[in-house]
């Protein structure tokens, strides 16, 4: 799907690099083409500023997702989700980022969570970044206390984990 969007936009890199802003953030496209996040607007000038390019490119963007009605569907229902990650610091909480080789393949959330959950671990959120929008897609785990030293070999030993990183 990421693919395909950005393929319509493939003769402007500046039209793409506010698509890719746009998903990352989850950020929404109302019917006047303004950019929002939820009911509060964000100015294209702010958004034009964030990636570097002008702000006439925001409006063509915007205007683009308008005219297609397949980018319309996708970019009016885009939502963001609050994350625990940038304050688990704050709130002692410990973050387990995992990259797999294959993101596709099924039974990855599964086997990582019921894993965490025999050590009697609570995870407090789990974000799964989706392989059709994002080139590098990782599973990012929230949990209440630090992973222990073996789990975190045991998870590192699975064979569809490629690399995993604690903070």
């Amino acid at each position: 799907m990421f693919d395909e969007i950005m393929r319509k936009f493939e003769g402007s890199p500046s039209q793409q690099a506010v698509i890719r802003l746009l998903l990352e953030r989850g950020f929404s496209v109302n019917d006047e083409g303004r950019v929002v996040s939820g009911g509060i607007e964000i100015p294209n000038t702010g958004i034009a500023r964030e990636i570097g390019v002008d702000r006439r490119v925001v409006d063509s963007t915007t205007s683009a997702i308008l005219e297609d009605e397949d980018l319309r569907r996708i970019f009016q229902n885009i939502s963001s989700i609050p994350s625990l990650m940038d304050l688990a610091p704050v709130l002692d909480l410990s973050v387990l980022t995992v990259e797999v080789a294959d993101a596709d393949a099924p039974g990855i959330v599964a086997e990582i969570t019921s894993r965490i959950a025999d050590h009697d671990i609570s995870i407090r959120q789990t974000i799964s970044e989706d392989p059709e929008f994002t080139d590098d897609p990782k599973l990012y785990l929230v949990t209440e206390e630090p992973l222990p030293g073996d789990l975190l070999n045991e998870l590192s030993e699975l064979s569809f984990v490629r690399r995993i990183s604690i903070a």
